[in-house]
């Protein structure tokens, strides 16, 4: 008892985080996830504070494997 079978786990919640040090705002990520990311005046990125759902972690994924300066990550 106590145990959770494999059909009750529930992912972890997935957050998208950004590295402002490593950021250039190339703007790459919103082209890439538009419904996700904004940009702020000087076209940084403008990420969800919240946990992301199926969608929205499928469009952070190709924000990430995007991003040409590596400031985007998935956090656990």
């Amino acid at each position: 008892m106590g145990w959770l079978s494999r059909g009750d786990a529930q992912p972890a919640p997935t957050r998208l985080r950004l590295d402002p040090v490593a950021c250039d705002g190339v703007g790459m990520c919103a082209h890439l996830a538009p419904a996700l990311i904004g940009l702020d005046p000087w076209g940084f990125p403008l990420v969800p504070s919240g946990s992301l759902g199926g969608h929205d972690r499928s469009a952070a994924r190709r924000a990430v494997a995007g991003c040409p300066r590596r400031a985007l990550f998935l956090h656990d």
